[in-house]
């Protein structure tokens, strides 16, 4: 220990050291704030909650100080009480643990399915048999697993129910809502002839309840003006405080206290309120308090969001004689509730006008709420589940002969597995929608704003569709609706059915595609079909050049189309006309435009398309003689542009894959997906070379020759394909095939072929998995903590391929990888074929059938053990904590801390480390 020189003082307390409180310099800051009294140290580091220096980053390190009489060794009862000890808390901890997964894993799920099934049983016995049904033991497994499923909908419907009232709290109610608070000085007595209206001051005071009724809501959202009514602002606010002193069981402001939510009073009940404490996680029992009110909450939530929807819907169903019909569409449950829904929102509308009409202004207030939420919830479904699922069936119906079906097969295909089939539907029509977005995103990148005024922008910040389902009427979205099937459905028949009729009357021979799986075949279709799906395509869509090819094609398609029909103002605006003129000019040629330009009807429907998405501005433009002529021959030649690229899509690159792999496969079909694929990339590397050499064009044709006959270009340009190529042949040939090759030997071999079969390999196919196996490991590293693979990838990942690394990534990378796998599959090879064999020739009891066992189980046998090894060396060090931890307990009387040495830094850090897994 060092003692402080004259004039140190401590950098917390500024005092100087004492011989009872000497200071200490135990990091690399110099100067006032290089001493510190060690009390006044461990405070900080206890308010703080760091271990280190927060200026210089050093870690501080702590000497255990032990008592005198400590051995050398503990000895073995102290071991043993410190062990029952910890033995004793981990029971106590594991039977807590235990209740507490029993609890939201085993009773909550299961208590949720059995409720459910007694509630639409349907019988009166059921509810009475409910308190054994609870007790039973059958099916637990499959009834907790689909309680887990009913807990997860009771509880998304909770989080959007509870969304959804934020919405309409911040974003306003609907103005036929709101009128409840706007007819009210309507329905006050008429003044007489003779009387004078009340002036800003005389309402409230001779009529009370006029101005709380007037009140303008406090949601923020649009109300409506007040006829014949006029107040100043600053006394039109003192009313309102007013009012919102009185008295809250007045009749008016009922309906407009339910909608005043104060989040600051929520806030403070839950601030004790943590997921420890409500799960259990923290050792207290209040957990079940939590467990029963999540019962109840999912008993609420079947009861009303599931049961009486479902009832009301199959009355109507069996009252209308539907219900074959209903039954033969194999999805009964959810069409009885969806027609339930229905019926309970044309009953709300209908009690909300007999509310109205009886001045009941609290129950219309909740019928208008609740009628909200069905009607979000309808709508919903529809923009979500319908839309898309209309979609895929069309695109299914329109590519039928392209695959060489028949609407027959897709009939026994949804009676075979009616749930997957209209899933992969659903999940088509949801791909085909986003792309479909993503281009219109595109255009508008590309047009001039306002040309799509008739699509709304999704990119705008104040576009919230939740908002327009709250607010705009059924009729209209219901329009919205049948114009988005008309378009989506016009877009598909034009680029997917005519290009297939086109092509069979043009090449009767190209069509149809060969898609059918062969089961016997060498080669896994599916698992290839997976490598090409989850690698190779998204590889391809997320080049960066990909979007800004298509995007420079519709560039000059727009541009082109607008020159020939003069539309170029329209479409792209006036400034790229003017770029080239003078300023002056150009500001002439806009005003003079800005006269003539967009017509009232056509800057209406703008204006209203922008107040419903959001305050974008629309440029003006020039509008040409014959506009509407115009406008349909630029529809005609965008419909034959897009019939021209949907064939060229649907040829070109299954033709160039299907030439190029005749040369290895010969006349034998293969799958299309992967002459599509081989196709598709072969086309993308000679677009990406011709644009390299077009980009290289504006330079002239010697400096091309020179760049060509540089030896310098040519020898990078060789080193960086030599080095791609070795990187591409270790990270995506070497480690995929070993990995799943060990994957084959390990798990597949062992509980796909019996011991008396011989198991046979295919290195393609084991490839091809072990290429979805990297990608998912390599996956779980990036998101995991901080090791030397994820440091690793993450710095070869950074580099790219034209600052690749080929000796870092050879040393780093492939040859830990490549050694470990190697080692995996050779030590069980060679004690099972080289080691066993010779054991045999000397031990009589080693027959053929147990060498044969050996071989063909030491692979998971020898991953056992290596499990095993890993949970005995995780229980040694936890041993060795725990005598640490035994020893301090007894016999730690204090912690010195440690001066800081430049030349003992590695080893002070190595103490603090230490030190700090003590404490």
């Amino acid at each position: 220990m060092d003692t402080a020189e004259e004039g140190d003082i401590c950098r917390v307390c500024r005092s100087e050291g004492t011989p009872d409180k000497p200071l200490y310099h135990p990091c690399v800051c110099t100067g006032s704030i290089k001493f510190i009294h060690q009390e006044c140290l461990v405070q900080w580091l206890k308010h703080s909650r760091k271990e280190y220096c927060e200026l210089c980053k050093h870690r501080f390190a702590f000497t255990p100080i032990y008592s005198p009489d400590m051995p050398s060794r503990l000895p073995v009862q102290d071991i043993f009480a410190g062990l029952l000890t910890s033995v004793g808390t981990a029971i106590r901890y594991w039977f807590h643990y235990t209740l507490v997964a029993f609890a939201w894993l085993g009773v909550v799920p299961l208590t949720a399915c059995r409720i459910y099934k007694c509630l639409f049983t349907g019988s009166v016995s059921s509810l009475l048999t409910l308190p054994l049904d609870m007790l039973s033991t059958e099916n637990l497994l499959a009834d907790c697993l689909q309680g887990c499923f009913v807990v997860t909908c009771t509880l998304c419907a909770f989080i959007s129910l509870v969304w959804l009232r934020e919405q309409i709290v911040h974003g306003g109610a609907p103005q036929w809502l709101e009128q409840n608070q706007q007819q009210q000085p309507q329905h006050a007595p008429a003044p007489q002839p003779n009387e004078q209206a009340p002036g800003p001051g005389q309402g409230a005071a001779e009529n009370q309840p006029a101005p709380a009724a007037a009140e303008p809501p406090a949601d923020n959202g649009p109300a409506a003006e007040v006829p014949d009514i006029q107040m100043d602002p600053a006394e039109d606010m003192e009313l309102e405080d007013e009012a919102g002193a009185e008295d809250v069981a007045d009749a008016n402001n009922g309906a407009q206290d339910d909608m005043n939510w104060n989040a600051l009073e929520w806030d403070r009940a839950a601030e004790e309120l943590t997921w420890e404490r409500m799960l259990g996680l923290d050792g207290s029992l209040v957990f079940l308090e939590h467990v029963f009110w999540v019962v109840s909450l999912n008993t609420l939530f079947i009861l009303v969001f599931a049961f009486c929807p479902y009832h009301i819907g199959h009355f109507t169903v069996v009252g209308l004689g539907f219900e074959e019909n209903v039954r033969a569409s194999h999805f009964e449950g959810l069409i009885t509730t969806i027609v339930g829904y229905i019926l309970l929102a044309m009953l709300l509308i209908l009690c909300h006008g007999l509310a109205a009409l009886v001045r009941f202004q609290r129950s219309r207030h909740l019928l208008g709420v609740c009628y909200i939420v069905v009607k979000v919830s309808l709508l919903v479904v529809v923009e979500i589940g319908v839309f898309p699922l209309i979609c895929g069936w069309w695109l299914d119906i329109c590519s039928l002969e392209m695959f060489d079906a028949s609407l027959k097969d897709r009939e026994l295909s949804f009676d075979s597995a009616p749930g997957t089939t209209m899933f992969l539907h659903w999940l088509v029509g949801m791909v085909y929608v986003f792309y479909f977005a993503s281009f219109i995103l595109l255009l508008r990148e590309v047009l001039r704003p306002g040309v799509l005024w008739f699509l709304r922008n999704l990119n705008d910040p104040d576009f919230n569709p939740v908002q327009e389902m709250i607010h705009l009427p059924i009729y209209r979205h219901l329009r919205r609706f049948i114009l988005s099937v008309v378009v989506f459905g016009s877009i598909v028949l034009l680029m997917l059915w005519l290009p297939i009729r086109t092509i069979k009357l043009i090449l009767p021979a190209f069509l149809p595609y060969n898609v059918m799986l062969y089961s016997d075949a060498p080669v896994s279709e599916l698992s290839l079909e997976l490598l090409l799906l989850q690698v190779v395509l998204p590889a391809l869509l997320e080049q960066g050049h990909t979007r800004q090819w298509l995007k420079g094609l519709v560039r000059a398609w727009t541009v082109t189309a607008g020159y020939l029909l003069d539309l170029h103002s329209y479409l792209l605006g006036d400034q790229e006309e003017n770029d080239d003129d003078a300023d002056q000019q150009a500001n002439n040629n806009q005003q003079r435009r800005n006269n003539n330009a967009i017509p009232e009807g056509l800057h209406a429907a703008h204006q209203a398309i922008l107040q419903q998405g959001g305050p974008v501005g629309v440029q003006p433009y020039h509008r040409p003689m014959k506009f509407t002529f115009r406008i349909v021959l630029l529809i005609v030649f965008m419909c034959v542009t897009l019939l021209v690229a949907s064939l060229a899509c649907l040829t070109l690159p299954v033709f160039t894959g299907r030439y190029l792999m005749s040369f290895w496969t010969g006349s034998a079909k293969i799958h299309e997906l992967y002459t599509a694929a081989c196709g598709l990339y072969v086309c993308w590397l000679s677009i990406r070379v011709i644009t390299v050499l077009l980009s290289w064009m504006p330079q002239g044709r010697r400096a091309i020759l020179l760049k060509v006959q540089e030896w310098t270009l040519m020898v990078m340009l060789c080193n960086t394909i030599l080095k791609t190529v070795v990187v591409a042949v270790l990270l995506a040939g070497a480690i995929p095939l070993l990995l799943g090759l060990l994957f084959e030997m390990v798990i597949v071999a062992p509980l796909r072929v019996p011991l008396d079969q011989t198991p046979l390999f295919y290195p393609w196919q084991d490839w091809a998995l072990g290429v979805l196996h990297a990608k998912i490991i390599a996956a779980i590293t990036l998101m995991g903590p901080q090791w030397w693979l994820k440091t690793v990838i993450e710095q070869v990942y950074a580099n790219g391929i034209r600052n690749i690394d080929l000796h870092f990534i050879i040393r780093k990378l492939a040859a830990p990888v490549i050694c470990v796998l190697l080692v995996s599959l050779c030590v069980p090879y060679v004690i099972s074929a080289g080691i066993v064999p010779i054991v045999a020739q000397y031990s009589p009891g080693v027959t053929m059938e147990m060498q044969n066992l050996v071989q063909r189980r030491i692979y998971p046998f020898l991953l056992m053990v290596v499990m095993l090894m890993g949970i005995l060396s995780f229980q040694i060090r936890q041993f060795k904590r725990l005598y640490e931890h035994i020893k301090n307990d007894k016999y730690l009387v204090g912690q010195r801390l440690v001066n800081y040495e430049r030349k003992a830094a590695g080893r002070s850090s190595t103490a603090a480390h230490s030190s700090s897994s003590q404490e």
